[in-house]
C-alpha cells in the first residue's frame, strides 16, 4: 500500500468514526458518560438545596454548547479532566462518579481539585457562568439564579426572552 492511499484511509476512518461517536452522543461536544460525569461535578460546585443546583439549572448544557464556540479551546482539557474524574471514583469506589452519593461526589471533586487544578478551576468558572449566566446562552435554566437573587429578567431588544410571570419580576 502507498503512503498517499494509507493515508488517505486514515484520514476517512477518522471521520467516520467521529461521526459514529457524534451519532451515538445527545450532546454537541461530551459523550453521553462525560456529559454525566460533569453533571456530577457540577452539581458538588453549586448544590441543590432549596433551590435547584448547577445540575439541574442546565450547567452541563451551558458547557456543551460553548465547547463547540468560545470554550473550543478546551475541549482535550475536558476530555482529559473528565476522564481523570472517573479514574478517581473508579480507584476509590469502584463506580462511575454519577452513580456515588453527593458526599463521595464531592470527596472525589475534593481529589480532583487537588490532581488537576487547573482543570478544576476551569469547571468551576464555567460551572459559575452556567449558573448565573444568561439562559439564552443555554444555562440558567428557567432563570433559576436570577429568581433566587430576585433579580428581573434582563431586556434584550426591548423585549422580554424568558417568558417569566407577569409584572417582569424574575
Amino acid at each position: 500500500m502507498r503512503r498517499r492511499a494509507f493515508l488517505a484511509g486514515a484520514a476517512v476512518a477518522g471521520v467516520a468514526g467521529t461521526a459514529c461517536r457524534r451519532e451515538s452522543s445527545s450532546w454537541r461536544t461530551l459523550t453521553d458518560a462525560e456529559a454525566r460525569t460533569l453533571q456530577a461535578l457540577c452539581g458538588r460546585i453549586i448544590p441543590t438545596d432549596d433551590q435547584p443546583g448547577a445540575d439541574q439549572a442546565g450547567a452541563v448544557n451551558f458547557i456543551d454548547i460553548q465547547l463547540t464556540k468560545r470554550y473550543k479551546v478546551h475541549r482535550a482539557k475536558y476530555r482529559g479532566g473528565l476522564a481523570k474524574a472517573e479514574s478517581i471514583a473508579d480507584s476509590r469506589f469502584h463506580k462511575p462518579l454519577a452513580e456515588l452519593g453527593a458526599d463521595d461526589q464531592l470527596r472525589c471533586a475534593e481529589e480532583l481539585e487537588k490532581a488537576a487544578p487547573d482543570f478544576f478551576s476551569l469547571v468551576v468558572a464555567h460551572t459559575m457562568q452556567s449558573y448565573y449566566g444568561s439562559p439564552r446562552h443555554g444555562g440558567n435554566r428557567d432563570a433559576v439564579s436570577w429568581r433566587m437573587l430576585g433579580l428581573s429578567a434582563v431586556q434584550v431588544r426591548g423585549r422580554n426572552q424568558y417568558e417569566l410571570p407577569k409584572g417582569g419580576k424574575a
